[in-house]
């Protein structure tokens, strides 16, 4: 499928070069996928995997899962690479596609399942808390420790799929609101309101718990 640098001495190097909307290494990364050069597969897979796989995980609750829909997410990105428009970062357009990928793995294994809210609930954008400041340190920060980030991640999985979402790639893979917002394919006001609805969920679901010491955190 893809061809060896074999014919290339300086490597990945004859790509560089910027692209409208890329960074140089993006730019390099992404014509080396599109001559088909070997390294440049690697270099993807080296830079993303661990990342996608920390994201998907926390959508899905189950690290087989998780592993089969990264797997997905590459396969998709190499057939595809040659319709990514560069209008957004290669990393968001990665991110766009694990994301919904996640979701229809969600969507497939639990569609007799009917536990999200109303979307009507969460899309009047401009309501009180789409554009409401940030309060502090997000529930995320506030528990760092390996036991109370346990009953973080067992709460995360309890939460609306959609708020979820926004927490995750906010708190936890500390993506910016514009990122969000293009990964999603919403506006910002949506990403606001979602990442703190999902936040207020994430409080109410830890401090109805018993773990005296982490309902006192996230009070």
């Amino acid at each position: 499928m893809a061809h060896s640098l074999s014919g290339h001495p300086s490597g990945l190097s004859i790509l560089a070069g910027g692209s409208t909307g890329l960074s140089d290494d993006e730019a390099r990364i992404l014509r080396g996928l599109r001559s088909g050069i070997e390294e440049a597969y690697e270099e993807l897979i080296s830079r993303y995997e661990q990342q996608l796989y920390g994201m998907i995980y926390r959508l899905l609750g189950n690290p087989t899962d998780a592993a089969d829909v990264v797997q997905e997410v590459f396969l998709k990105v190499f057939r595809t690479i040659n319709s990514f428009r560069e209008q957004s970062s290669l990393r968001t357009w990665i991110y766009r596609i694990a994301v919904n990928e996640a979701h229809n793995h969600r969507r497939w294994f639990v569609r007799h399942c009917r536990c999200e809210v109303s979307m009507d609930e969460e899309c009047a954008e401009h309501g009180p808390l789409a554009y409401t400041a940030d309060p502090g340190r997000s529930p995320y920060e506030q528990a760092l420790d390996s036991e109370n980030r346990t009953l973080i991640e067992q709460a995360l999985d309890r939460i609306n799929p959609l708020f979820r979402t926004a927490v995750v790639l906010r708190d936890i893979q500390n993506l910016s609101y514009e990122e969000i917002a293009e990964i999603l394919q919403v506006s910002l006001g949506t990403v606001k309101s979602r990442i703190l609805r999902g936040r207020e969920a994430l409080r109410r679901e830890i401090t109805a718990r018993p773990d005296q010491r982490l309902s006192e955190a996230m009070a």
